[in-house]
């Protein structure tokens, strides 16, 4: 069987015995029955000129591909990294990995702007590609060396926060489930994956403490969480809806919160350019602007480096305002009386 249609993706793959009698078997990365079998051909012959004329073998994207997702398989991003992929394999499917170059890489930025996607978004795609060209090169010896990957210039990221107004304004609209949510996130500043899915045995409500674990945490470092009295109220309110999982709805725990009922909600607050995550940078932002020092955020926000910090910072000069006296200049000296220009002239003739 030289190619092979799975109906379940709807992909073509590739399946044949090499010059060494090894099966060669693997997906095409594209539904076009042209190009996976030009692919085939391609390997086949590639196959027989390393075995008999001793040419160094080449590789495909599609088999760098399938090594960086085993070999990656416990990377937290390795979600975005699929998207990432999906998106690549429209160019790169048919491409062998000594074919790409920056010309190509380019083309690549230049179709991924065009769709309106944002220069972080497409750093973002880009640096799943630079990722595996620099371990087929460095780590797999695959490649002799590998292209030069630039990414795009991206301002700083975006602080969008509410003030307390427009806080009530948006609690006063969403229902109870996601309210109490909202609550709890804004009160502990935890992201929205973490609160969708604490757990019971995470929290201890008698010493007003909850925590992630390290394997939920984008650090990848465990976090303490403590819990202000908004927090708990959040938490005592789902008491006894499930066993194991806190926010719960009809009985099972909920995968998403930043849907319909959010957005709706929204917009009936008539609060724009908000998302769910914005929450925790509303919590930060207030944490400054009430004196709570950087370097304490960034433990209380299971931050692992200060610079994610340093955004919130030009929010608290009003704190910064009572430390300005301490450069001021002493009364003594201002008082001191001045010299006559003229006095001190004639003293040094």
């Amino acid at each position: 069987m030289a190619i092979y249609k799975q109906e379940k993706s709807g992909n073509w793959y590739i399946d044949f015995i090499d010059a060494n009698g090894k099966r060669v078997r693997q997906s095409a990365g594209t539904e076009n029955k042209q190009q996976a079998q030009e692919l085939h051909d391609r390997l086949k012959v590639e196959a027989w000129r390393v075995k008999n004329v001793g040419e160094k073998p080449r590789y495909s994207w599609q088999q760098a591909v399938v090594r960086w997702l085993n070999e990656r398989a416990h990377k937290k991003s390795l979600r975005s990294d699929k998207q990432a992929l999906r998106y690549l394999n429209q160019h790169l499917a048919d491409k062998m990995l000594d074919e790409i170059n920056r010309h190509l890489i380019e083309r690549i930025k230049a179709h991924k702007l065009s769709t309106g996607a944002k220069n972080s978004t497409v750093n973002r795609t880009i640096a799943v590609l630079r990722g595996i060209l620099i371990a087929a090169h460095r780590e797999w010896e695959w490649l002799e060396n590998h292209p030069i990957v630039k990414l795009l210039p991206v301002k700083d990221e975006r602080v969008r926060w509410l003030t307390h107004e427009e806080v009530a304004r948006l609690f006063a609209e969403l229902p109870p489930l996601t309210k109490a949510m909202a609550q709890f996130s804004l009160a502990t500043g935890l992201r929205a994956s973490n609160v969708i899915h604490l757990k019971w045995s995470n929290v201890d409500l008698q010493k007003r403490t909850a925590w992630i674990d390290a394997n939920e945490t984008k650090s990848g470092k465990s976090i303490a969480v403590p819990l202000n009295d908004d927090a708990l109220s959040a938490l005592r309110s789902q008491i006894g809806k499930h066993e194991i999982s806190v926010f719960t709805y009809a009985g099972k725990p909920v995968n998403v919160v930043n849907n319909d009922t959010w957005r709706n909600a929204l917009k009936r607050a008539g609060i724009e350019n908000f998302r769910y995550h914005d929450l925790r940078h509303t919590w930060a932002s207030w944490h400054i602007q009430n004196g709570t020092p950087l370097h304490v955020l960034k433990e209380l926000g299971g931050w692992s480096d200060l610079k994610m910090v340093l955004r919130y910072a030009h929010l608290s000069s009003e704190n910064l305002i009572s430390y300005a006296n301490n450069s001021k200049v002493n009364d003594k000296i201002l008082s001191y009386p001045q010299k006559s220009p003229i006095t001190d002239i004639q003293r040094r003739a």
